[in-house]
Parts: structure tokens; C-alpha cells; sequence
């Protein structure tokens, strides 16, 4: 009898070392939970700052290149008296191109 009471002690103490022993590893768990969340706050709020720097570099982007366009048309019309004819020839391109434009839109 005084074997199986050994045992049964014995079995208590392995018990109690597996909950011990996964109690610890639980605690472990919630720790890594909690710092991989918080880089994850960490690294959403970054990416939202870098789309927003995205979006205002393709903003940047479409006003240099509406600046450039119009400069460039703009320089093309500041025709010495050698280029005329070629003034005139890039005039009819893009009224040729705006009357393209106004035929798309009233389909």
C-alpha cells in the first residue's frame, strides 16, 4: 500500500511540474503575442506614413508634369521667324488632337 501511495505523490508531482511547465510556456506565449502586436501597430502606422508620402510624390509628379507639358507647348509657340512653319504644323496636331478629344466625349 505504501507503494502506491509512492506513486500516486509521484504522479501529483509530475502533474504539477506539466501545469507549472505550461503555465510558463502560456506566460511566454502571451509576451510574444504582445510585442508582435505592438510591431505590428508600429509597422501599420509607418506604412501609413509612407503611403501617404507616396500619394503626395504621384500628386508632385502630375504638377510637374502638367508644368512641363505647358512649358514645352509654351516654348514651341515662342516661335523664332525660321520656326513658324513649324509652329503652325504643332498648332494643327494638337487642335487635330483637342478635336479627337471633343469626338470621344460626344459619343
Amino acid at each position: 500500500m505504501l507503494t502506491l501511495c509512492g506513486i500516486f505523490v509521484n504522479m501529483a508531482n509530475e502533474n504539477i511540474k506539466i501545469v507549472h511547465n505550461l503555465q510558463h510556456k502560456i506566460s511566454r506565449l502571451v509576451e510574444r503575442y504582445s510585442s508582435v502586436k505592438s510591431d505590428n501597430r508600429i509597422l501599420q502606422a509607418q506604412n501609413d506614413q509612407l503611403a501617404a508620402k507616396l500619394e503626395e510624390s504621384v500628386k508632385e509628379m502630375a504638377d510637374l508634369k502638367e508644368k512641363y507639358n505647358t512649358l514645352k507647348f509654351s516654348k514651341t509657340m515662342e516661335a523664332s521667324s525660321g520656326d513658324v512653319h513649324f509652329a503652325k504644323i504643332k498648332i494643327n496636331q494638337i487642335v487635330r488632337e483637342i478635336d479627337k478629344c471633343i469626338a470621344l466625349l460626344n459619343r
